[in-house]
């Protein structure tokens, strides 16, 4: 018995030593860092804090480059987002202070405040220029305004329905 402890002590001294000088290697390190550079192109990450009034709306939009990590802080919030095509499928959750609601690149997420209270969240991206698109406010409210005939069409409303978007956005 005793001639096979050392063994099983040099086994566990070997495996130990060798997960002493094992490493990793991230192939990409400076995308952990945000990089002084004045270029919309480096990676890193954004950090915002959203105050929400009562019933207080962040509405459709998208981060055309960049996952949203949303953690509520105070109050509760309704989220959610749209899946891209065929499914064009809503998903949604209503969030309480201390909850996280992940928000996948490039599709259109929104937030509400369902409380009576104000609400606070903060919202993190994974770049330094994650983009923002709000939805309504860059199709009506474009300059120049994009083609009253494209516009109906694409939504299928009535002229008077899109001038008066336009009005309203622009």
């Amino acid at each position: 018995m005793m001639k096979g402890a050392p063994n099983h002590l040099v086994a566990l001294a070997l495996m130990a030593l060798a997960c002493s000088v094992a490493s990793a290697y991230d192939p990409a390190p400076l995308q952990d860092f945000c990089v002084a550079v004045n270029s919309s192109t480096e990676a890193g990450i954004s950090l915002a804090r959203l105050d929400f009034a009562p019933y207080g709306l962040n509405p459709p939009h998208t981060h055309p480059r960049a996952t949203e990590i949303l953690v509520v802080l105070e109050g509760t919030l309704y989220v959610g987002f749209v899946t891209s095509n065929p499914e064009n499928r809503l998903i949604t959750k209503t969030l309480n202070a201390g909850d996280v609601f992940v928000f996948p690149i490039g599709l259109i997420p929104f937030q509400f405040n369902v409380g009576k209270t104000n609400a606070i969240a903060c919202a993190g991206l994974g770049r330094q220029n994650p983009g923002l698109i709000v939805i309504a406010k860059n199709i009506f409210g474009s300059d120049p305004p994009v083609n009253l005939d494209v516009l109906t069409k694409a939504f299928q409303l009535d002229k008077n329905v899109v001038n008066y978007l336009q009005k309203k956005f622009s």
